[in-house]
């Protein structure tokens, strides 16, 4: 067998409260990723198969010693390393943060939760106020619909939905995100105090967008969607999807940084249902914390989401904040650090409510 046609995969397992981890960390029994621990690993081969187990600390690195195995080896100590990204950038916060809310402002007629809600500029402008009181860290501003189906809009149009909106929270000093594909309305967004690019595309769907980025030098988030919102549930074909998913954003990770743009700046984003019916993302986050391997902060958008739906035959996208909840809480276990949202307040209590215990 040829070791250069074999890819491997690394996900931390046996989630460990802080004490716990401090603790198992000094005996070598466990790793920490992202001020989170872990007691166990699991090494994901694929080849012609995909092969799966798991060790406990101990015996992976014993493993890597006894084979001399370079590669694994290096994808290891790519994983426990420390960071530099978002969460430590002083430019942003006063002191590190372990745990971010990005709240979810649509200026848009069609989204799948709250289209139409804050058309109007006042509105928007209210409850993008709200957020940030409540939590938001970030307000995520977004003039596109990418539900399922989506049409494309024009880029005129967007920038005339999300710039007044932009300009009045920047008169707040509310951090502000961008939602969006294109690089014309990424330029005019910068601009106009947007600190956070927020691509579904992975700087795909226009060519300009990482001139824009290189340029501007702000973070952005790169989140995994096959094709378009337009086409995106037909083309859920998988092998296995979360290394699939895996494989898209490394791909993008490296073009990125091919082409002149810093890794610190990167956030990932699996993109939970977007081209995944909902067997795939259940499958996707029982296995979030693979994508630790990756390097990049991660960001989770499970709010009101339809695999909720599924689930729990809530049919109101409003009446999906228990569901949201549950995810996001399983999210944190496996290190996520950043939750795009629509109930800011709610979230919010789950994660103080989290910290506290964890920490205790």
């Amino acid at each position: 067998m040829c070791i250069k046609n074999i890819k491997y995969y690394l996900r931390p397992l046996g989630y460990l409260p802080n004490r716990e981890g401090y603790y198992q960390k000094k005996k070598n029994k466990a790793i920490e990723i992202n001020n989170s621990f872990y007691s166990l690993i699991e090494l994901i081969i694929r080849e012609k198969k995909i092969l799966k187990k798991i060790y406990s600390i101990e015996d992976f690195q014993q493993l890597i010693l006894k084979n001399k195995n370079e590669k694994l080896s290096y994808k290891f100590n790519e994983l426990i390393k420390k960071r530099k990204n978002l969460l430590s950038n002083k430019n942003y916060f006063k002191k590190s943060k372990k745990h971010l809310i990005f709240g979810i402002l649509n200026t848009t007629p069609d989204s799948f939760s709250d289209g139409g809600e804050n058309i109007l500029t006042n509105k928007a402008f209210e409850n993008a106020l709200r957020m940030s009181q409540l939590g938001a860290d970030f307000i995520d501003i977004g003039g596109e619909s990418t539900r399922p189906g989506a049409e494309k809009v024009d880029e005129v149009e967007e920038c005339l939905r999300v710039l007044p909106i932009i300009q009045l929270l920047k008169s707040k000093n509310i951090k502000l995100s961008l939602d969006t594909r294109n690089a014309s309305t990424m330029k005019l967004g910068i601009l106009n105090g947007i600190r956070i690019i927020n691509d579904v595309s992975a700087l795909k769907h226009s060519k300009e967008s990482i001139n824009v980025l290189k340029k501007y030098n702000v973070p952005f988030i790169l989140m995994h969607m096959p094709g378009t919102p337009k086409t995106m549930m037909k083309r859920n074909k998988y092998e296995d999807v979360s290394l699939d998913v895996y494989d898209f954003l490394e791909e993008r990770v490296n073009f990125c940084e091919s082409n002149g743009l810093k890794k610190e700046n990167i956030i990932i984003d699996p993109g939970i249902g977007f081209g995944k019916d909902l067997d795939q993302n259940v499958s996707l986050l029982k296995n979030l914390s693979i994508f630790h391997g990756l390097g990049c902060p991660i960001m989770l958008g499970v709010s009101r989401k339809r695999f909720i739906t599924s689930i729990s035959k809530e049919d109101d996208p409003r009446q999906r904040v228990g569901g949201t909840i549950s995810a996001t809480l399983l999210a944190m276990k496996q290190g996520v650090q950043i939750h795009r949202v629509h109930d800011v307040k709610e979230i919010n209590q789950a994660i103080k409510v989290f910290e506290k215990i964890n920490n205790s």
